[in-house]
């Protein structure tokens, strides 16, 4: 078990220094073109594969250390740059986490490179669970896999919305229920392999932030996969789900692995926003003068830094601390998972609002970046589990009592 450190090893420093490098030099210059022309920034995902940020190898080494640092290190730095850019190179590994979480041994050696493709022939993956009636209560899907004996083929009908990279993917990971009568119990994953037919993409979302990161509904049609796609096989699933008509519980869940996994690296994506309207916002105080003298040199400004400053660093603490129990398999007692998520995406909604206040005017024209970081800051509220949901997970956690 790696011990928990506040200071960063030499590997740790090269990483962010290198990552913090890219965001300033390509993604920072990039972040307000592509924000407004709301479209997938292959020209900044292929820099980044060229680069090797964009890629299996960064991942796996990212994951490799046992201290669980250095992915949430890279994340905060990326959202530093941008989050609409970072949401766009990071999305694929929404889908490899769900293979990571679900998969055999095998089937991660064999789908996981196809979610990143190579510098040559660049790839990307969807993780696609949530649907128009059912966000965050995951165990109302609708969407159904059935299976065909006679063909060893899955099934899969239904609709699922906000997903990202959703339809322009080259690999979905599709979870459906197989067992309804079982809500999320009855679930699983499945691999949507490019070019297989009865999958499109629907609706394309025109949103409020992150607006370079596709966001799309995925519409599955009788659509087939061959049984090899089932996440986990199926004689796992089949002793899952008899276990669960015994009244048995079940600590898998297809879509919650994969949410419990993500939650510390979403806190840091966050918080990577936070830092940035926090660093703009006191590098403009020190600048901007009124009645003679800096404007940091108010109470007014000066204490709602050292708020922003706080509620930064509380963050990521919280992330830093989640991150690790996750790598060395500490069990999240009081819902440290959430905690991250749910702190630090609140911190990022309010130290950007803050940040536009201490700008006054120039925080709510374009030409400044603050207003982009608010709006890119919402959605960390809300997707992959409310600030709702976060609280409800921590009050479970630490009362033992399932509040509703």
């Amino acid at each position: 078990m790696a011990e928990f450190s506040m200071e960063l090893n030499a590997d740790q420093e090269t990483l962010r220094d290198w990552v913090h490098g890219f965001s300033e030099g390509v993604l920072r210059p990039a972040a307000a073109e592509w924000d407004e022309r709301e479209e997938t920034p292959w020209p900044i995902i292929q820099e980044a594969a060229n680069l090797g940020i964009y890629s299996l190898d960064f991942l796996a080494n990212a994951f490799a250390d046992t201290t669980g640092l250095s992915i949430v290190i890279a994340l905060e730095e990326l959202a530093w740059g941008d989050a609409g850019l970072c949401m766009a190179i990071m999305g694929s590994t929404l889908a490899v986490a769900g293979i990571m979480s679900n998969g055999t041994p095998e089937q991660q050696m064999e789908w996981i490179p196809q979610c990143f493709g190579t510098p040559g022939d660049l790839k990307l993956a969807a993780f696609a669970v949530t649907e128009p009636d059912a966000g965050s209560d995951v165990s109302s899907l609708r969407t159904r896999a059935v299976y065909d004996e006679a063909s060893d083929e899955w099934v899969l009908n239904g609709t699922k919305t906000w997903i990202t990279n959703g339809g322009i993917a080259n690999l979905h990971v599709v979870v459906a229920s197989v067992d309804p009568a079982l809500g999320s119990r009855g679930q699983a994953s499945f691999i949507v392999p490019e070019g297989t037919p009865g999958i499109r993409m629907g609706q394309k979302f025109k949103k409020m932030g992150i607006r370079a990161s596709h966001t799309a509904e995925v519409v599955l049609e009788d659509c087939r996969v061959p049984g090899r796609c089932l996440l986990g096989g199926k004689e796992k699933l089949d002793e899952r789900l008899a276990r669960a008509r015994e009244g048995q519980r079940s600590s898998v869940q297809a879509a919650m692995a994969t949410f419990e996994a993500s939650r510390p690296a979403v806190g840091a994506q966050a918080l990577g926003i936070a830092r940035a309207a926090y660093e703009y916002a006191l590098d403009y105080a020190k600048e901007r003068r009124q009645f003679g003298r800096a404007i940091i040199e108010n109470q007014g400004i000066a204490f709602k830094l050292a708020d922003m400053k706080t509620r930064v660093d509380a963050s990521r603490l919280l992330v830093w601390r989640a991150a690790w129990m996750a790598a060395n398999r500490k069990p999240f007692t009081s819902g440290e998972g959430s905690m991250s998520k749910l702190y630090a995406s609140e911190t990022a909604v309010k130290v950007t609002e803050e940040a536009i206040q201490i700008l006054g005017g120039y925080g709510y024209v374009r030409e400044y970046p603050v207003e982009r970081w608010h709006r890119d800051s919402k959605i960390y509220t809300i997707f992959e589990g409310t600030s709702e949901i976060q609280r409800l997970i921590v009050a479970r956690a630490i009362s033992g009592v399932h509040i509703r």
